[in-house]
């Protein structure tokens, strides 16, 4: 009878041991080295890059584009430029189109990386807009947009109750979010197929706006006195021009109070959205419905909006043109969740001094700037 009572103990026992460890066990944390790859001056020679004037010819896959200083263009994974100009008047850069254009502009040329002419637009009376490979002009006032075909006419036009303030697209999908505390969703075709008010505050402002790659997901800052980020979600069909209804699926009111444009991005494939907010940064999970706060000095004034393998970055300025490089670690998704310290999340911060920085992200490569030069870091996992 002893000797059957030890059995079942020394069972329960490891049953326990078992328990523990997939509850417990923590996998040794590796650490994430930078190693510079090359420096590119956008005035000069370089590190591990003789070649500074652009040359379209030369380069090869993908391409960033940049603004730093005064000066603007799009540079590739070695840091061969495409374009690197100096900025004569306003612009707008995207992916694959870019322009340049007076303060009151009355024709406007949209040009590729090529510094080809694509698309001649006359009579504006507004300002371009470059999304998801679209054109968009906002009118003079704020409160009209109109989407311009590949001819240079305009495709669709729509007037709204009040001044925008923030503008995304993606997947054939426009969010828009107004001062009056109004978010609108456009299809590909200018129709609108949904509007919202979030309310809850004394002053009623969309101050941030995003929609995810695929259209199913908006994510909004909104409000003044109380300020709140909400996460909405398409219970419609994704990807469909029919009329379609988002739903909150979560709200949080905030401690800030920002009185101006907000930065809100989605990143890690869409699967976590990241938002300024008082003091630091909110990262939310939309898998696991669970957010954490990461505290950052100073004012955010560049977020790496890809987030890819698990991890991204973001700039912050501070007194005397110091600013400061953080990175920021993404927890992992865990069946069992124990309380995550966002301080621990941070495995990098490094200060330098100047007054325009510029950050992006381009696979493993991470490429930030200062003054006039361009830096690129490798990022691996040791």
């Amino acid at each position: 009878m002893a000797q059957k009572k030890r059995k079942v103990l020394i069972i329960i026992v490891f049953l326990l041991f078992v328990v523990y460890f997939f509850l417990a066990a923590r996998p040794v944390r590796r650490e994430i080295v930078l190693e510079l790859k090359w420096i590119s001056s956008l005035i000069g020679g370089s590190y591990q890059n003789d070649s500074y004037q652009s040359n379209p010819s030369t380069v090869a896959g993908a391409l960033l584009p940049f603004t730093l200083g005064s000066g603007f263009g799009y540079v590739d994974s070695l840091g061969r430029f495409a374009i690197n100009r100096t900025k004569a008047n306003d612009i707008y850069l995207s992916q694959t189109m870019w322009t340049e254009y007076d303060p009151e502009p009355v024709n406007i040329e949209i040009k590729n990386v090529f510094e080809e002419t694509i698309v001649n637009i006359e009579n504006t009376r507004g300002y371009p807009i470059l999304l998801d490979n679209r054109i968009f002009i906002v009118g003079s006032e704020q409160n009209s947009l109109s989407e311009i075909g590949a001819d240079g006419n305009v495709l669709w036009s729509y007037e709204f109750g009040a001044p925008l303030t923030c503008i995304d697209a993606a997947a054939g999908f426009l969010v828009t979010g107004s001062i009056d505390g109004v978010v609108e969703v456009f299809n590909s075709v200018g129709e609108r197929i949904f509007n919202f008010e979030p309310g809850g505050s004394r002053y009623s402002v969309i101050l941030g706006c995003a929609i995810s790659s695929n259209g199913s997901r908006i994510g909004i800052i909104s409000g003044i006195d109380q300020q709140r980020f909400l996460l909405l979600e398409d219970s419609g069909t994704v990807g469909s021009a029919e009329p379609s209804e988002y739903k909150v699926v979560y709200h949080e009111f905030l401690e800030s109070n920002f009185r101006r444009p907000v930065r809100i991005t989605f990143i890690d494939e869409d699967r976590r959205i990241v938002f300024e907010r008082s003091g630091g940064l909110g990262c939310y999970n939309i898998r696991t419905r669970h957010g954490f706060f990461i505290p950052l000095d100073g004012e955010i004034v560049a977020i790496d909006d890809s987030g890819d393998d698990g991890f991204f970055f973001v700039i912050t300025s501070h007194f005397n043109q110091e600013k400061r490089l953080t990175g920021i670690r993404l927890p992992q998704e865990r069946l069992f969740f124990s309380s995550v310290s966002a301080r621990d999340a941070i495995f990098l911060s490094a200060s330098f001094k100047t007054e325009d920085v510029f950050l992006g992200r381009t696979g493993s490569s991470l490429v930030t700037g200062g003054g006039s030069a361009l830096i690129s870091f490798g990022l691996e996992e040791r």
